[in-house]
Parts: structure tokens; sequence; C-alpha cells
């Protein structure tokens, strides 16, 4: 294709390009710089200090609490009471008691508003399971993400390097006539794409970074030579068992099924409802009235029993209201299900064809573009070459392992993704679970 440049090239330019890729691979190793960080420790930073995680653990001490709440008897009341007092006559005709009042629970009320809080507890339980989840995939996703762009940063650098050094070099050749002018113009273009290409590669470095940190809880960390092997031993799954194990240990399903016990025990809670609490009242105190029998009356006691009659409101509403929270919960459960099914499906077939690509690039296209490379350097050292088919060579090695790095990135988060639990979204709260709805007042106490 270029038959002059490639008979008039001197050797010394082929000693001249492998000298330039060996300070360019140099200079990316010294780049490295000392500091680093693995996926574990990455992942230690975001439990310690990822805003959501400490969202999810007030949460779920709120639940606590109103389930410790629900169990409390209501307590009594305790007062005075003063009759018939006269001013002109205070000793002679005035009443002076003190008396408590007690409520007394019926129908198992304060059980059943104990079993909705503890649901409720599981519920937000789930919740904070489900974040942690959320977290560390999270911190996973975009670690490979950032691992895959320090990759592809290292090999942008060493493209730039030898384009730099071409293109001087074709510079140096066309000055003593010994390379054409298009020659030149080939290299220079080589070089401006590969400059191109490092600068898109340093903003994608830095973008996964900054998404990083923030998921980690560090927004101002300095960006480190992340540590790991995208080429490392995969994951393999198989879709059955992966299938099986989300819908049994899913915590968005825990928090659905949850809900459906939660519903249950409203129900009970709303039925009991309409059987009326007892109140119960008694006191002592001093009778200053005068009796023409029994002269000054003195001491006396007193005592009332009374109960609220159920009819007209029987909580008729809150038990339809019930029956039908149950019914909504029932069917989100089997929504959910189908919902995991089909996500499940998704993420398991862009994990497969994500595993079929990188194992095509490593078994297959990889080792033929470098062989490819490395026949167009062997031709271009006995003189049968010219420069630029080594150029495109060298070029289509390269966008090979950028397209290489691109798949194993996508494999490895697929993977993340599945065993996860398939859930994402690491700075965003967890669901915060329903509070118990009494139709008046606090659960289990009597209406006033």
């Amino acid at each position: 294709m270029y038959p002059r440049f490639a008979t008039r090239v001197p050797a010394a330019f082929f000693v001249l390009l492998l000298a330039t890729q060996a300070r360019a691979e140099k200079s990316a190793q010294v780049e490295a710089g000392p500091a680093s960080l693995t996926l574990g420790e990455l992942e230690q930073m975001a439990l310690a200090k990822n805003p959501t995680l400490p969202l999810a653990d007030a949460a779920l001490r709120s639940a606590a609490g109103r389930a410790l709440q629900a169990g409390f008897y209501p307590n009594p009341i305790m007062g005075y009471l003063g009759e018939e007092l006269s001013l002109r006559a205070p000793s002679k005709t005035s009443e002076h008691l003190f008396f408590m009042e007690q409520a007394i629970v019926t129908a198992g009320k304060l059980k059943h508003s104990r079993s909705v809080s503890a649901q409720e507890q599981k519920e937000t339980e789930a919740d904070a399971e489900a974040q942690k989840h959320r977290v560390l995939n999270a911190v996973r996703m975009l670690y490979y993400e950032a691992l895959g762009a320090q990759q592809m940063l290292e090999l942008r650098t060493l493209l730039a390097e030898i384009a730099r050094g071409a293109d001087t070099t074709s510079q140096q050749l066309f000055n003593v006539g010994a390379a054409d002018r298009p020659d030149v113009l080939e290299a220079q273009i080589e070089l401006d794409q590969s400059e191109i290409e490092l600068i898109e590669a340093e903003n994608d470095l830095g973008r996964a970074w900054l998404m990083l940190a923030a998921v980690v809880g560090e927004p101002t960390l300095k960006r480190p030579q992340l540590q790991g092997d995208l080429e490392g031993k995969w994951p393999v799954f198989e879709r059955d068992a992966l299938l099986a194990d989300l819908l049994q240990a899913s915590p968005e399903l825990k928090r659905a099924q949850a809900g459906v016990e939660r519903a249950r025990a409203m129900l009970q809670r709303a039925k009991a409802e309409p059987v009326p609490d007892i109140l119960l009242r008694g006191g002592i105190g001093y009778n200053n009235e005068f009796s023409e029998f029994l002269g000054e009356v003195g001491p006396e006691a007193f005592i009332e029993v009374g109960f609220r009659v159920p009819l007209f409101d029987r909580n008729q509403g809150n038990i339809a209201s019930a029956q039908a929270e149950i019914d909504r919960a029932g069917h989100e459960v089997r929504r959910l299900e189908l919902e995991l099914r089909t996500r499940m499906a998704m993420a398991y077939d862009q994990y497969s064809d994500a595993f079929a690509l990188a194992e095509r690039y490593q078994t297959k296209v990889l080792p033929r573009a470098q062989e490819a490379y490395e026949l167009y350097l062997g031709r271009f050292r006995e003189m049968g070459a010219a420069y630029p088919q080594v150029l495109i060579a060298q070029r289509t090695l390269f966008q090979v392992r950028a397209d290489y790095v691109e798949s194993l990135v996508d494999l490895w988060q697929n993977a993340v993704l599945i065993r996860g639990m398939l859930l994402a979204g690491g700075l965003e709260p967890a669901l915060s679970a329903a509070p118990i709805r009494a139709t008046e007042g606090a659960p289990g106490h009597p209406k006033e």
C-alpha cells in the first residue's frame, strides 16, 4: 500500500519506535502513585459514612420505639372533687373527695396493637437490610466502573505517548526525505485522535471517582490508585438457582410479606375496637353536711363503673379499610414477585451477554488483534510494510483492548447487581415504614 515508504525507512526508525513505547509504559507505571484503595476498604468507608445507613437505622429505632409504646397500659387518672362549696358556710355544706380513674382495656386491644407494631418493625428491618445492599451494590458497581476507567486511561496514555513519538519521528523522516507528506499527516491525525481520547478517558475517570467518593461518604477524597483485577475469576451463575434465592431472601419481598401480616393485625385490631373498654372510678373524702338523724356525715367513699355503648359507631369504616388493605398487600406481594422475576431475567441476560462478549474478546478477538499487530511489526522490521500499516494495526489492538475492558466492567457490574438482590441507589433513602393508624388516640387506649 505504501511501497516507497516501506523501502526507504531506515532500521533506526524501528529502534526509535520501540524505545518510545518502552518510555510510555514506564511513564504509565510511575503515574500510578503509592496511594491506593481496595474494594474492601471502599466498602468499609461506605458502611461508616454513607448517610442513608444512619437514616435507615433511625427509622428502625423509631419503629422499635412505637412497638414499645404500643404495649403500655393506659395511665390512671387521679384528681380532686369538691362539691357544694358554700362561701357563707364552707364547713357546713362542702364535700371534698380524692378519686382515681382507670380504663380496663378489653378484647385484646393491646395485644393486637403490639402485633401491628411488630410487623411494622419487620418492615423497617427489611428496609434497613435493603438499604445496606443498595449502598454496597452502588460502591461495587462504581468501583468497577472507576477501575475500568483507570485502565482505559492507562491504555489511552500509552497510545498517546506512542503517537507523540511517531509524530516526531515522521516529521524527522520527512525532513530528510525518508517519508512523504501524507505519512506525516497520518501520524498527526493519529496523535490528535489519541490526545482527544486521552482527555475523554481522564474525564471519565474523574466522573466515576466523584460518584464513587460521594457514595462512600467522602466527596473531597483525592483520587487514589484503585487496586483490583477485572480479569480475575469471573463469577458463574445458574438462572434457576438465582431466582430461587432471590424470591427467598429479597428484602423487598420480605417487606411486602410483613405488610400483609401488618394488615391482618390491623384488621384484628379494628374488629376489637367496638368492644367497649370498662371505665372504673372510685374515691374517698369527707362530707361536711349535717344530717338530722346522723349528725355530720363525715368520711365517705364512692365507686363508678361505666362503658361506651357501641350503638352507632361500631368501627365499620376502619374494619372495611383494613380488609381492603389486606387485599392490597396480598396483591402487592404477587406484583413484586413478578417484578423480581422480570428484573432478574433482564439482569441475567445482560450478564450472560457481557460474559459471552468478554470471553470472545479474551479468547479470539484480542489474540487475533495482537497477532496482526505483531505481524505488521515484524514486516516493518524487514522493511516489508509501511509504518501507517503498523499504526492502523496498533490502533486496532488498542481499540480491541478498550472494548475488552468495557465488556469486563459490564460483566462485573451485572454480577454485582445479581448478587446484591437487584438493589441499586446508594444515595436514595430507605423506604419508611407506615405508622400505626389508630382510630382515635393511641393504640389500645380507650376512646374519650
